[in-house]
C-alpha cells in the first residue's frame, strides 16, 4: 500500500533530512516523491498517491514538502547535487530548469508512450539537448490580479484594461475603507507579481525583447516597456493600497484575504484559484480574474506560465516505478484526480485531459485570452533562458519603498549578467 509522509525540508535540519531521504531510496517498491509547500500542491499530490495506490498496491510513495521560493530552488539544487534527490519531483520549467543541469541530474523522459499526448509548447520549456525530460504537473496559468467580485459589484466597479483604470479602481477601493491591493512578502516569492505579469505588455511595445534581452542587447532598467513593471509596483506601494501587514502576511493569507474580500485585488498566478477551492471553497465563486493592464486600454492581453514539471532523478533507485508513476499524472485518470482535488484552475497541456465542466469565475475570466482571437504571451522566462535569481528580494524592496523602480531594475540587471554568465550564453 502507498503511505504518505510529509517531511518538512528547511533550516538547519536539511542535512540530515538529504541523508535520510538517500537512505530511503534503497527500499524495494519504495519512491519518494518531493513537491513545494503550497496547499493546492500537497492537496494534488496526496490524492495521486492514494488513487495510484488503488491500482498498485505493492508500491508505497512517501511525500515531502519543501518551501518555495529561493530556499525552495537551493533545497532542489542541494539535493541533486548531492545525489540526494527524490526519485520523484515537482520544480519549475522554463529556464530554472535550464538551471538544474537536466542533462547531468535528471531522467530523460523523451521516449514515453505519453509525451505523443503531450502539446509541443510544453515540451519545449523542459527540453535539453535532445531530449525532453519533465511531464506538465497542473494546467496553463496566466499572471495577473485576482478580484474579489462582491467589493466590485458594492463600489459599480469595472474590469480595468489600462493601468490609468486599475489605479481608479484602487483609488475608489481604498477611499471605501477597503484594502485595494493585497501583498504578501513573508512569502518572498509573490512580490514578483507586478514586474513578471507584465510582460506581454513589454511584449506589446518590444516584440523582440526576449532575443536582445537574451543576448545582452536590452536591459530591464534601459528600456522603458520592461521598467515599467517595476514602475508599477513603486506606484501601488506609495499610493499605499497595501495591507497593513504586508510585510509579514503569507500566500495562504493572500489568497484567503481576496476570497473573502478582507482585500479587492491579490496580483497572482492563477494556480491559486486550486488554493481558494481547497482553503476557502465557499468564497470560490467570489474571486474573478484579469490580465494585468498595460498602460493602453488598446492592448489588453495576458502573460502566460507553463505549468511546473515533474522530473526523475537520474540516480533513482526505482526508475520503472518512477516512469510509471510519472504516466499516471499525465493520463486522463490522473488529471482526474487533480480535478477533483482542487478544481479547474485553467487549460491542460495534454491531450484527453479536460477541465471539469463546472468552473469558477477565475477560470471563466482566463479562458477567453486562449481562445482563438484571444491575446496571451508567454512570460519571459519562457523565451529566454536568464534570469536572476535575487529578483523576488528586489521586488521586495521595491515594493517596501527600501529601493526605488530604477535603482531595482538595475539591480536586477546586474543579477541577470551573473546568472547569464553561469550558463555560458555569448554576449555576457
Amino acid at each position: 500500500m502507498i503511505k504518505t509522509r510529509i517531511a518538512a525540508l528547511a533550516g538547519a535540519s536539511t542535512l540530515g533530512l538529504l541523508l535520510t531521504a538517500g537512505a530511503v531510496q534503497a527500499q524495494s517498491g519504495h519512491l519518494t516523491f518531493l513537491v513545494d509547500n503550497g496547499p493546492q500542491s500537497i492537496a494534488v499530490a496526496e490524492a495521486l498517491v492514494e488513487a495510484y495506490a488503488q491500482v498498485n498496491p505493492d508500491v508505497s510513495i512517501d511525500v515531502e514538502v519543501r518551501p518555495g521560493g529561493g530556499e525552495g530552488d537551493n533545497i532542489v539544487k542541494t539535493r541533486l547535487a548531492t545525489g540526494a534527490m527524490a526519485d520523484v519531483f515537482l520544480y519549475n520549467s522554463g529556464s530554472l530548469f535550464q538551471a538544474i543541469n537536466p542533462q547531468q541530474n535528471l531522467m530523460p523522459l523523451t521516449g514515453e508512450d505519453w509525451q505523443e499526448r503531450v502539446q509541443d509548447s510544453f515540451k519545449r520549456v523542459v527540453t535539453a539537448g535532445e531530449d525532453v525530460y519533465g511531464a506538465p504537473w497542473a494546467p496553463a496559468m496566466g499572471g495577473g490580479i485576482f478580484y474579489n467580485i462582491p467589493i466590485y459589484e458594492e463600489l459599480g466597479l469595472d474590469i480595468p484594461r489600462s493601468w490609468e483604470a486599475f489605479m481608479a479602481n484602487n483609488a475608489a477601493i481604498k477611499a471605501a475603507g477597503k484594502v485595494a491591493v493585497i501583498q504578501t512578502y513573508a512569502d518572498t516569492w509573490t512580490s514578483q507579481l507586478f514586474v513578471l505579469a507584465d510582460f506581454y505588455n513589454v511584449l506589446a511595445e518590444v516584440p523582440d525583447f526576449a532575443e536582445k534581452y537574451t543576448a545582452n542587447e536590452a536591459k530591464f532598467a534601459t528600456t522603458p516597456a520592461a521598467l515599467r513593471g517595476f514602475e508599477k509596483l513603486q506606484e501601488v506601494a506609495e499610493a499605499g493600497y497595501f495591507n497593513e501587514d504586508f510585510g509579514a502576511a503569507t500566500y495562504a493569507d493572500g489568497v484567503r484575504m481576496v476570497a473573502t474580500g478582507e482585500g479587492a485585488h491579490y496580483p497572482m498566478l492563477t494556480f491559486a484559484i486550486g488554493a481558494i477551492a481547497e482553503t476557502a471553497p465557499e468564497n470560490l465563486d467570489d474571486v474573478g480574474f484579469f490580465a494585468q493592464p498595460g498602460d493602453s486600454a488598446d492592448s489588453n492581453g495576458l502573460t502566460v506560465w507553463m505549468p511546473d514539471s515533474v522530473y526523475i532523478a537520474a540516480n533513482s533507485a526505482n526508475p520503472d516505478a518512477a516512469r510509471a508513476f510519472v504516466a499516471f499524472m499525465v493520463s486522463p485518470e490522473g488529471c482526474e484526480v487533480r480535478n477533483q482535488a482542487v478544481g479547474a484552475t485553467g487549460p491542460y497541456m495534454v491531450d484527453g485531459c479536460v477541465p471539469p465542466t463546472d468552473i469558477p469565475p477565475s477560470v471563466a475570466d482566463m479562458l477567453p485570452y486562449f481562445e482563438a482571437g484571444g491575446n496571451n504571451a508567454p512570460a519571459l522566462e519562457f523565451l529566454s533562458p536568464v534570469k536572476g535569481p535575487a529578483l523576488e528580494q528586489i521586488t521586495v524592496e521595491v515594493g517596501t519603498l527600501i529601493r526605488s523602480a530604477a535603482d531595482g531594475a538595475a539591480l536586477y540587471d546586474e543579477d541577470v549578467r551573473k546568472q547569464a554568465q553561469q550558463l555560458g550564453l555569448p554576449g555576457w
